[in-house]
């Protein structure tokens, strides 16, 4: 499992009828992405180390520069 800041961890529920979990990823403690992860929970809005078992996987979103560098010129 590896994942990015902003990814999605969801954690499906072993028990039937109960509600999956999931939050973004707000922390990553190596990097090569792998566990664990600082996770903000979308149900709360808690932030709490996860070390992510069988149940959980990443939901990868699509990361753009937050401020892309453009030529000033305007011939990019």
């Amino acid at each position: 499992m590896r994942a990015q800041l902003g990814d999605v961890l969801v954690v499906e529920s072993p028990t039937t009828g109960v509600t999956k979990r999931d939050g973004e990823i707000v922390g990553v403690h190596h990097e090569d992405g792998t566990p664990p992860y600082d996770v903000r929970w979308s149900d709360t809005h808690e932030v709490t180390l996860v070390f992510p078992g069988p149940d959980a996987h990443v939901r990868h979103v699509e990361h753009t520069p937050a401020n892309p560098v453009t030529d000033p010129s305007g011939t990019d």
